[in-house]
C-alpha cells in the first residue's frame, strides 16, 4: 500500500481512498500555565473596557445620593465630559490597579474552576452515559460555568468590593488606594463590611457566567465545524463578544444577535424593553449589589435598611422603574469588547503556552 501523506488519501489495489489523519490530543495546561493565561486574560479586558466600567459605576450608584431631577439631565456624553473637566483623562482609569489585583486571581480562578468542573460533570453516570448528546454538553458548560462563576465571586470578592469604592469616588477622596480601603472598611464597618452584597452578587454571576461559558463553547464549535480554516483568534473575539450580550440579555426572537453590535438599534432596543417590561436579566441584580458595596462607605447613612427585595421597590418607587436599568448602555457597550478580548486573549495564551511546553 502506497500513502500520499500530503494529500490525505491512499492507494491500495489500483482504488484511491480517502485517510483520515491522526487525531492529535489536546495539550494539557499545567496549573500554572492555565491560571496566568486565566489572570492575563482577564487584567487585559478589563483594562482596554475601564473607561466604560467606570461609568456605569457611577450610573449605577448615583441613584443612592442624588434627587429624581438630577438624575434626568444624566448621559453618557455629559457623564463622561465631567470627568475629563474635573478629574482629567486618567480618572477614568480611577480604581483599575485594584481591578487588576482583582481580575488577576478571579479570572485564573473563574478558567480554571470551569475547566476542572467540567471534568468533574463528565464523571456523573447520568451525564457519563450521553457524552456526545448535544444536551449533555450544554448541562455540563451551563452547570461548570456557573459554578466556576460563584467560586471566583466567592474567593475575590474583598476586592471587587473594594474596587467598587474606589470607582465610584468623584471630587472627595476617602479611600487613598486598596490596603488603606480594606483597612479603613476592617476598621469602620467590621470584617463582615469587606462582604456586603455578596448574597445578591452570587446571583448575578451565576447565571451570568453559566450563560456566557455555554454560548461561548456552542458558537466556537460550530463555527469551527463550518469554517475550520478562519483564524482562531477572530473566532474567540467574535463567539466571546456574543456570548457577553447573550449573558446579560433576555432572549429576544424578534432580534437578531448581531444587531446588538449597532448602538443605534441597541439604544431602541432597550429603550422599547423597558416600556414593555422585559429587559436584560441580569443588570438590576448587578446595579443592587453595587449599591449595597456602597453601603455605609465614607462614613456615610445607611440608605437602605432592607433586603434584596426591599432595595428592589425602594428603587422602583423613588426612581421608577429605569433605575434599575441605571447605566445599561456603558454596560453594553463594555461587554461587548471586553468579553471577547477575554477569551480571544484566553484561548491564545493556552496555545502559545501549550506550545512552549511541548
Amino acid at each position: 500500500m502506497q500513502t500520499e501523506a500530503r494529500v490525505g488519501v491512499a492507494v491500495e489495489g489500483g482504488v484511491r481512498k480517502l485517510v483520515q489523519p491522526p487525531q492529535q490530543k489536546p495539550q494539557q495546561l499545567g496549573t500554572v500555565s492555565q491560571l496566568l493565561a486565566g489572570g492575563v486574560a482577564g487584567a487585559l479586558a478589563k483594562t482596554c473596557t475601564a473607561p466604560l466600567a467606570r461609568l456605569t459605576i457611577l450610573f449605577q450608584v448615583q441613584g443612592m445620593h442624588s434627587n429624581v431631577a438630577t438624575l434626568r439631565k444624566l448621559s453618557i456624553w455629559s457623564e463622561a465630559s465631567r470627568i475629563i473637566h474635573e478629574e482629567g483623562f486618567r480618572a477614568f482609569w480611577k480604581g483599575n490597579l485594584v481591578t487588576i489585583a482583582h481580575r488577576l486571581p478571579y479570572s485564573s480562578v473563574n478558567f480554571y474552576a470551569y475547566e476542572h468542573y467540567k471534568k468533574l460533570l463528565k464523571t456523573i453516570p447520568v451525564l457519563q452515559s450521553h457524552t456526545d448528546n448535544v444536551s449533555a454538553d450544554l448541562c455540563i458548560q451551563f452547570v461548570g460555568g456557573g459554578l466556576a462563576g460563584i467560586t471566583a465571586s466567592a474567593s475575590t470578592y474583598p476586592l471587587d468590593l473594594v474596587r467598587t469604592r474606589l470607582a465610584a469616588q468623584t471630587n472627595t477622596t476617602y479611600y487613598s488606594g486598596i490596603f488603606n480601603a480594606l483597612q479603613t472598611i476592617s476598621k469602620e464597618e467590621g470584617i463582615f463590611g469587606l462582604y456586603k452584597g455578596l448574597g445578591t452578587t452570587l446571583l448575578t454571576v451565576g447565571p451570568s457566567i453559566a450563560i456566557s461559558f455555554t454560548v461561548y463553547e456552542s458558537m466556537r464549535s460550530y463555527w469551527q465545524s463550518n469554517r475550520p480554516n478562519d483564524s482562531a483568534a477572530v473566532v474567540s473575539l467574535a463567539c466571546g463578544s456574543l456570548s457577553g450580550i447573550a449573558s446579560s440579555t433576555v432572549k429576544n426572537p424578534s432580534l437578531k444577535t448581531i444587531e446588538l453590535l449597532n448602538p443605534r438599534i441597541l439604544k431602541e432596543l432597550i429603550q422599547r424593553e423597558f416600556g414593555a417590561g422585559t429587559a436584560p436579566t441580569t443588570f438590576p441584580l448587578d446595579l443592587v449589589r453595587r449599591r449595597k458595596q456602597l453601603e455605609g462607605a465614607g462614613g456615610r447613612a445607611r440608605v437602605y435598611t432592607m433586603g434584596l427585595f426591599g432595595m428592589f421597590r425602594h428603587i422602583i418607587r423613588t426612581e421608577g422603574l429605569r433605575g434599575l436599568y441605571r447605566g445599561i448602555l456603558p454596560e453594553y457597550y463594555k461587554v461587548v469588547p471586553g468579553v471577547g478580548i477575554c477569551f480571544m486573549t484566553y484561548d491564545t495564551l493556552k496555545k502559545l503556552l501549550a506550545d512552549i511546553s511541548a
